[in-house]
């Protein structure tokens, strides 16, 4: 059973940063692709960030040069949040392609406030 875990959400003022976290556990692939999405009250869910296992990164116009995907290992990938904006708030997820499955965490919710 594969779990995935974010965690590193809050409150934040406009201008600052917050790193997300997603942490999977159980059998996962080397060859895995990960993605954070967003879900802002009202609107539909949306990509912001890819990365996939050999490093190749895809990123949602809205922030780019302000937003960071990362992986230190098959398990464990990043997205760090900088010069956040109001329009930033929502619920972050991330999905994990794996074995040609997806699998979702439970969220993690981001605020910024003006």
């Amino acid at each position: 059973q594969v779990q995935l875990v974010e965690s590193g959400g809050g409150l934040v003022q406009a201008g600052g940063s917050l790193r997300l976290s997603c942490a999977a556990s159980g059998l996962i692939s080397a060859f895995n692709a990960v993605g954070w999405y967003r879900r802002a009250p009202g609107k539909q869910r949306e990509l912001v960030a890819q990365i996939t296992s050999d490093g190749t990164t895809n990123y949602a116009d809205s922030v780019k040069g302000r937003f960071t995907i990362s992986r230190e290992s098959a398990k464990n990938t990043y997205l760090q949040m900088n010069s956040l904006k109001p329009e930033d708030t929502a619920v972050y997820y991330c999905k994990m392609k794996n074995f040609g499955v997806n699998y979702w965490g439970q969220g993690t919710q981001v605020t910024v406030s003006s």
